[in-house]
């Protein structure tokens, strides 16, 4: 059952680069960077929600220890990707994909990595 789970984040990552797409080619073009940010932050805590309650659904967590373990495992698979394709791929910088972990500054990517991380262990409470 682990493996599954580690084998439906990959379609996560194809959430995450149409949610992206969606924010360049929509509201991104009218409104400021940090806005759409936000916005995009939230569309995508959303489209992740509706994808990890299928998956939960479909092949439902077996105990709550499950539950945190798989969440831990996105988190981890999602941060080695944002880092190692942002930087090697697209050509980030480091200090650039580091900035977008500052809520201070407005930026609350962080909170799609909360969400991820607890949202197995929330649907197996309120599926299972």
């Amino acid at each position: 059952m682990i493996f599954r789970y580690i084998l439906a984040w990959i379609p996560m990552v194809f959430i995450g680069i149409i949610n992206g797409i969606m924010r360049q080619t929509t509201y991104g073009k009218y409104l400021n960077e940090l806005l759409a940010h936000q916005i995009s932050t939230a569309t995508g805590i959303l489209l992740f929600g509706i994808y990890i309650w299928g998956i939960t659904s479909f092949w439902p967590l077996a105990s709550m220890k499950q539950a945190i373990f798989i969440g831990l495992i996105w988190l981890l698979l999602t941060v080695s990707f944002e880092f190692i394709f942002g930087h090697y791929i697209a050509g980030h910088s480091w200090n650039k994909l580091l900035a977008d972990y500052n809520i201070f500054a407005g930026r609350v990517w962080i909170l799609v990595l909360i969400w991820i991380t607890i949202a197995p262990l929330l649907f197996y409470y309120f599926i299972a």
